[in-house]
């Protein structure tokens, strides 16, 4: 299937195209707790890293990033790098109650602090 045509890769993100998801851990980088998950998409068997964040202290603290990677990436992505290899992409999805989105493209900064 052309990678450009799938449904992974149109807003609103359907959770459904995807058959699995396995988890790489928790960023504690300056207290954020991130949790990183990678994807892998059933119709074009692409995977794609996830980044969600929320801060209880704070309402609308919300947050995810989520792009492609390369399966041959996948084995170096720890915790701690998964901020800056999104960053590098040329571009991710992002959304949550922090943006109050659903989803939008984005590429470069990732904000995942307070």
């Amino acid at each position: 299937m052309n990678l450009e045509k799938c449904k992974c890769q149109n807003l609103p993100i359907d959770y459904s195209n995807f058959d699995s998801e396995n988890f790489v851990g928790i960023d504690k980088t300056n207290g954020r707790f991130g949790e990183v998950t990678i994807r892998h998409c059933k119709n074009c068997n692409s995977f794609w890293i996830r980044y969600f964040v929320e801060y209880e202290s704070f309402s609308e603290s919300g947050r995810w990033f989520t792009g492609i990677i390369k399966e041959n990436d996948i084995k170096e992505i720890t915790p701690e790098n998964s901020v800056e290899y999104i960053r590098s992409l040329d571009w991710y999805f992002y959304g949550g109650s922090y943006f109050r989105t659903t989803g939008k493209k984005g590429h470069g900064r990732v904000r995942v602090d307070l």
